[in-house]
């Protein structure tokens, strides 16, 4: 059972075989961007020069390491021009548009009213009680406010100067090209409903008017929180047709979570599953002055209530809406103004809403597509299961805007796919391309590891024979060698193909993790047996994906390569290439909403978005994340040591242990609280007392009967103790000091978890919360240490 708790229901969609009515025409020609076009155009988006840097970040240092600049055309072409035109119709661009030592430049939308200039343009915080009279131009590379504008960081050539566009313009082509296609696939009653493209945009364009209906404001929240379905689907792009932000919500979140989100975004809307998630609303609906409006779709109603819709209803009640009237509100929108506020999951402190423009995720949803070779449904479609939470943006980037760039049909995995039941989706979907947070992967390998070990003795060594194979053969394809050997041909017979269709992947060329570290052991496994898992990095303020591996150009522990038309630099190197990863290029967010000096914390003067993250690049380009700068051990001694990598190491040598977590800041010495593989209960996501089936084999091998953490706890089981204690030794062989080797460490009683609040939604450690959780055995490492220091003085005095 994986530790994401997304709670859910069944799918309310009724099957529709009747065709439905055409869409809406497009927006009349002329109107890109909300410019006017006015009796002859006269009006055109403009590149100008840069304005002064509004953010007074931190210089840049380091070296550029830019990714190629390999031109890519359009699926479709899109007839706009951004450029000011002189008489003779010369396009000039100065040399001041050319920004961060590249071919980046910053463009200005602007809007249909002339606006006067303001010295704080898009570098003001604004708060819901004081609406300003008209957006912001732009002229900034980040904004903070709800209404503000962004210049779109362009290319002069290549993949990053395409055309912006907005969520509709990507939508409308979507329709054009793949209008009869299968959209969407929910499985009700052991039947799969489907919707085509044509379907899907007309559920958007009436879920947009019945948000009108409800009162929906421009630039106000549409909260959505639920389980992956077509309906979560339908209320975020109707949220955006509709003028307003689509705001996903973790369906983890207690009440007071909740409500920190729905305030901050101004939401007018919610939208919920199930009874579950209504009565966390119901709980701070008080404290929600902008509210006006709950909609319910994943189950019938239990009670009625003002204001509380069902899902029909809802799809109702914007039939006298006018179509103009929407038209209108989608005319308006631009290319640089935000669509979708993806709330960060609070690991450091309070969330912060990344506003996330139209421009972030259609260009990064094409420009991501394209980099990891997505095939354009018309040569063949794409399947892909979406199961991951849509409030994170990975999942958002590949299930709906990537999805929707390609034509891609994507299936609607059950609400306790991550209980147990993603493995039968994926058997009877066989998606072509699969991402997995490592806690998916690492658990698909305890299982099949489980099943391995009850296999016959012959089974068990052609198995291992085979492993062996894939592993060799897969490290060398790895490194350049394209020869394939006999034996791998027979052990891919034998099997690999079986174990690819026994987990639904026999037809997925695309297998990807990201969102959190994964061990090089969970990687290892899987290429042994020919499933190259592909790692990827990046985070929400970069729009989702921002360095991809691919199956030709992956190495073990990489994140891989930038993708075309982004950039990133590694600021203030060490002597090994370590510093903090920077980026740039479109991808980049807008900032933090009415959060200006965390925007400027984030973002420098030089439009370079600070990660956080230490990384490095090898000779070939490749980049390898080695700690987080706010993780960062800081000894008594003044020296710096990065975490994860040597938690890492300890959990890849001690195969029982789960979680570790690093401890010793401004301390004399290292030290390690640990957990041990346990079983976790289906339905709370608590981790239990009894050993995994792996961990239980793993003692036996020990010689030690332990069954259960507690068992080898309270005795001190000497197998265990001394198989930990001779994997931290070697661990500490090959420290690159002695300051850097773990000196102490305990077992707790009980495994990190969502549940026991140590694990974000992504199952990425709080440390702090840990910290605080186990101060006391943490006090207990150093506590001898002090007593001895105090008597030694005490002796002295």
């Amino acid at each position: 059972m994986l530790q994401i708790c997304l709670l859910g229901a069944s799918l309310k969609i009724k099957d529709i075989t009747h065709p439905l009515p055409p869409p809406p025409p497009p927006p009349a020609a002329g109107r890109r961007c909300g410019a006017a076009a006015g009796a002859a155009g006269q009006r055109r988006c403009g590149v100008r020069p840069d304005p002064e840097p509004c953010g007074d970040g931190v210089g840049v240092g380091g070296t550029v390491l830019c990714e190629s600049e390999a031109g890519m055309a359009l699926a479709e072409p899109v007839p706009a021009v951004y450029c000011n035109s002189d008489p003779a119709g010369n396009c000039e661009v100065s040399l001041d548009d050319v920004r961060l030592n590249s071919s980046a430049r910053a463009v200005e939308v602007p809007g249909p009213e002339p606006v006067e200039e303001r010295k704080t343009e898009g570098c003001r915080m604004d708060t819901l009680g004081s609406k300003a009279a008209s957006s912001p131009a732009a002229s900034g590379v980040w904004t903070t406010r709800r209404d503000g504008e962004v210049r779109l960081r362009l290319d002069e050539r290549g993949v990053g100067s395409e055309a912006p566009k907005t969520v509709h313009e990507l939508f409308r082509e979507a329709v054009s090209r793949y209008g009869d296609y299968y959209a969407l696939a929910s499985k009700k009653g052991g039947q799969w409903t489907k919707l085509t493209y044509k379907m899907y945009y007309e559920e958007c364009w009436k879920a947009a008017k019945s948000f009108l209906k409800l009162g929906l404001e421009r630039f106000h929240g549409v909260c959505i929180l639920g389980f992956n379905s077509a309906e979560w689907f339908i209320a975020d792009i109707g949220a955006i047709l509709a003028g307003g932000f689509a705001v996903g919500i973790y369906t983890t979140n207690s009440p007071e979570a909740c409500h920190y989100v729905a305030e901050n975004c101004g939401a007018n809307i919610v939208v919920v599953e199930n009874h579950k998630q209504l009565q966390k609303i119901l709980e701070i609906q008080h404290k929600l002055p902008h509210l006006k409006a709950i909609i319910q779709y994943g189950e019938e109603l239990k009670e009625k209530r003002p204001n509380l819709y069902s899902w029909s209803e809802f799809r109702d009640l914007g039939k006298d809406v006018p179509d103009a009237q929407l038209r209108e509100i989608i005319d308006s929108q631009k290319p640089n103004q935000c669509c979708t506020l993806i709330y960060t999951s609070g690991t450091t402190g309070q969330p912060k809403g990344v506003m996330l423009s139209h421009d972030n995720l259609t260009w990064t949803a094409v420009a991501a597509g394209r980099f990891i070779m997505l095939t354009d449904a018309k040569e063949k479609q794409e399947l892909v299961v979406s199961y991951l939470p849509l409030s994170h943006i990975a999942a958002q980037m590949s299930d709906i805007w990537s999805a929707m760039a390609f034509g891609a049909q994507v299936f609607f995995a059950q609400p306790d796919a991550l209980k147990g039941t993603l493995v039968d989706t994926l058997r009877d979907v066989r998606p072509t391309a699969f991402l997995g947070v490592p806690r998916v992967w690492e658990k698909m390998e305890e299982k099949m590891k489980s099943i391995g070990a009850k296999s016959s003795t012959l089974r068990r060594k052609v198995a291992s024979w085979a492993k062996g194979v894939g592993l060799q053969t897969n490290l060398k394809r790895m490194n350049g060698y394209s020869e394939v050997p006999v034996n791998f041909r027979l052990a891919r017979h034998l099997v690999y193909r079986k174990v690819r269709k026994a987990i639904g992947l026999d037809r997925c060329t695309k297998c990807y993790t990201g969102a959190a570290p994964i061990s090089r052991e969970t990687l290892e496994f899987f290429l042994s047996l020919n499933i190259p898992v592909l790692e990827l990095y990046g985070m929400s303020e970069s729009s989702g994906p921002h360095t991809i591996s691919l199956p030709h150009a992956f190495k073990l522990g990489s994140c891989g390569k930038e993708v075309t038309g982004c950039r990133t630099l590694i600021h203030k190197p060490d002597g090994d290439g370590n510093g903090e990863i920077c980026f740039s290029g479109r991808h980049i967010f807008m900032g933090y909403l009415n959060m200006e000096e965390k925007t400027r914390e984030a973002i420098d003067e030089d439009g370079w978005l600070h990660s956080g993250d230490l990384g490095k690049h090898d000779k070939d380009g490749f980049l390898y994340i080695t700690g987080r700068i706010k993780e960062l051990i800081i000894t008594a001694g003044g020296e710096n040591v990065p975490p994860v990598p040597i938690e890492d190491a300890v959990k890849d040598a001690v195969p029982i242990i789960s979680n570790a977590m690093l401890v010793g800041d401004k301390a004399k010495f290292l030290a390690m609280l640990l957990t041990l593989k346990c079983n976790v209960d289906v339905e709370t996501g608590e981790p239990g007392d009894d050993l995994t089936p792996e961990a239980v084999e793993y003692c036996q091998k020990l010689g030690s009967k332990a069954t259960k953490v507690s068992e080898i706890i309270s005795s001190k089981d000497k197998a265990v103790y001394a198989a930990i204690q001779k994997g931290i030794s070697a661990v500490n062989e090959g420290a690159v000091s002695n300051a850097q080797k773990v000196q102490k460490w305990v077992l707790l009683e009980k495994d990190f978890s969502l549940f026991g609040g140590e694990l974000g939604p992504t199952m990425k450690l709080k440390r702090p919360v840990v910290a605080q959780k186990y101060k006391d055995q943490i006090a207990q490492f150093y506590a001898d240490v002090d007593t001895a220091t105090a008597t030694a003085n005490a002796l002295r005095q």
